[in-house]
């Protein structure tokens, strides 16, 4: 069986990965978006030549910073557009890449499972079977997982649960395993510390730890919180890494009567780690007249932001079933808007 040239360059970074993990003096994870690794760079792009004996060409070597803001290659789109595999009803499915394709968009973020009352995630990515199959999929059909979600947390209490950490290590683990650089982190109903504030330090704190294992691993956790954007800014900087930062959604700020361009220019470019682009169920996106779409990407352009925008809700409410109607008509929207020339 032949091995795609994307398969061999994620084989072999892998294990130049394991290799650097030897020697702990290579790098350190970047405590700013602006610090660079240039011997971290230099010793993978000279590994990978190696190893690939010259296929490895630049844009394939691994970015000096993870920053969202920063795309990895310089072909890609300033903006790409995603979907949640939960909310196309393909939670950790397989079927989830060709339900993407379908839809038109460049890539799905991927469900970390279902949570209940377990220890941690029920995570079909943690086989290395299945994982396999995902990333084959996914690279087959032209497709980026964008992120992992841990969308179990929408009804689960951060602040309370007893094994946070395992869950989110075990998040981040898959995150390496799979070469995907943001993870969604929702504090959901129970962590909402405008109904319960009495949880910041709690939550504070546990930030606080899930930072250190994201510095470890060199991966970004986004956190959604139900706050504005200024005392969003205020808790990211109690927290005090770069490796925990916004996962700005447009519902929570439409939702509260704020105004979403204000709430992005308030939070700014490096603290938003990746968008959740949409409203609350009930209209499709170009028929939504409390968001405006193309301000929205005005104030990203001016903010200097790029990254992925990612499609949650915004489903017709005459016809809230209808995946490929839903997320087909919002992707060509949001196309039109943010790739349109």
């Amino acid at each position: 069986m032949t091995t795609s040239p994307l398969l061999l360059e994620r084989y072999t970074i892998e294990i130049v990965e394991k290799i650097m993990h030897l020697n702990n003096s290579i790098c350190s994870y970047p405590r700013s978006l602006e610090e660079k690794h240039p011997n971290r760079r230099d010793f993978l792009g000279f590994s990978l030549a190696i190893a690939t004996g010259g296929v490895a060409q630049t844009s394939c070597i691994l970015p000096r910073s993870f920053a969202a803001s920063e795309s990895s290659t310089e072909k890609e789109p300033r903006y790409r557009i995603g979907v949640c595999d939960w909310m196309i009803l393909k939670r950790q499915k397989l079927g989830a890449m060709q339900r993407t394709k379908e839809i038109g968009a460049d890539g799905v973020e991927v469900d970390m499972g279902s949570l209940g009352n377990r220890e941690t995630f029920e995570n079909s990515l943690a086989d290395p079977v299945i994982r396999e199959q995902f990333l084959r999929t996914a690279d087959e059909l032209g497709l980026t997982i964008c992120s992992l979600a841990m969308s179990g947390f929408y009804a689960q209490s951060f602040a309370e649960r007893p094994t946070v950490l395992r869950m989110v290590e075990d998040c981040i683990q898959t995150m390496q395993k799979m070469r995907v650089k943001i993870a969604f982190l929702p504090l959901g109903v129970q962590g909402d510390l405008i109904q319960h504030p009495e949880l910041r330090p709690a939550i504070v704190e546990r930030l606080k730890s899930v930072a250190k294992l994201a510095e470890q691993a060199e991966v970004v956790v986004g956190v959604e919180t139900a706050l504005s954007a200024a005392e969003e800014v205020t808790l990211l900087d109690d927290i005090g890494s770069g490796a925990v930062r916004s996962y700005f959604n447009f519902a929570n700020s439409l939702q509260a009567k704020r105004d979403v361009c204000e709430e992005l220019k308030t939070l700014g470019r490096d603290r938003i780690c990746q968008i959740h682009c949409t409203d609350e169920d009930g209209v499709l996106l170009e028929d939504n007249t409390r968001l405006d779409m193309p301000q929205v990407k005005n104030t990203l352009d001016e903010l200097g932001w790029r990254g992925w925008l990612v499609l949650e809700r915004s489903r017709d409410a005459q016809d809230p079933s209808n995946v490929l109607h839903n997320f087909g008509s919002n992707t060509t929207y949001l196309k039109s808007i943010f790739q349109g020339s």
